[in-house]
């Protein structure tokens, strides 16, 4: 199993800051004895600027795994010190750096175990260190780091296939909408047609009521005129 590229380039940065620490010791020592540390003056220039960029680096990446959640809250919060630790290992080598052999004996181990005095520590580096991974290898930090990311995995699947459920009900429930849309439709237009109906049949009685009106008073007319005729034509007695 590889280890985490993270955990892999804070190991790098780590030796690379016990390196310069060493480096300033044997400048310092040089400097007392009369040597010329001006060639080792040059690469600690080179190794402490390559240190920062390592440090930024860490950050930078330690900030897109957080905010991409690649890793939980817990193990960036203990990243986060750790890169902390990291700058503040960074500011003290670079004042001893500048001290130019003032900085007493000392300094060189507190550099070494972090201010603290913590001597014979396996990784003199990792300062507040969480209780879970204390003591543990690298190796050990990445599988346990995997489990982690495991269990993140596992928990995703969980969300994505609760989320397909519901687009799945989501899409069914939209098809059944369509369905009773289109009955509203067809209703709507059966009643449109019905009430055009219900007003022509309407139309047509008004009209024959009008003709029956009409043959009515005519009827009435030639029954009246009959009458007249019998009486004129009738003899009188």
């Amino acid at each position: 199993m590889s280890q985490d590229p993270w955990l892999q380039n804070y190991d790098a940065t780590c030796r690379l800051a016990q390196e310069i620490a060493e480096n300033i010791h044997e400048r310092n020592r040089q400097q007392r004895t009369d040597g010329n540390p001006a060639k080792i003056n040059m690469t600690l220039r080179a190794s402490l600027q390559r240190l920062k960029q390592q440090i930024t680096q860490l950050r930078e990446s330690l900030l897109r795994a957080t905010s991409t959640r690649h890793i939980m809250q817990s193990e960036a919060d203990r990243r986060q010190n750790l890169v902390d630790d990291l700058l503040t290992r960074e500011k003290q080598l670079q004042a001893t750096f500048k001290n130019d052999g003032t900085e007493p004996e000392f300094s060189r181990s507190s550099l070494m175990t972090g201010g603290g005095g913590q001597r014979g520590s396996s990784n003199p580096w990792l300062m507040d260190e969480p209780e879970e991974t204390r003591g543990l290898g690298f190796t050990e930090i990445k599988q346990q780091q995997q489990r982690i990311i495991e269990a993140q995995d596992a928990g995703l699947d969980a969300l994505a296939s609760v989320l397909s459920r519901q687009k799945q009900m989501g899409q069914e429930i939209g098809n059944e909408l369509d369905e009773h849309n289109e009955i509203i439709d067809d209703l709507a237009h059966l009643v449109d047609k019905t009430d055009n109906r219900i007003r022509n049949e309407t139309r047509r009685v008004k009209l024959v009521e009008k003709k029956s009106a009409s043959c009515g008073m005519l009827v009435v007319i030639v029954l009246l005129l009959i009458a007249i005729v019998v009486v004129a034509v009738w003899p009188t007695s």
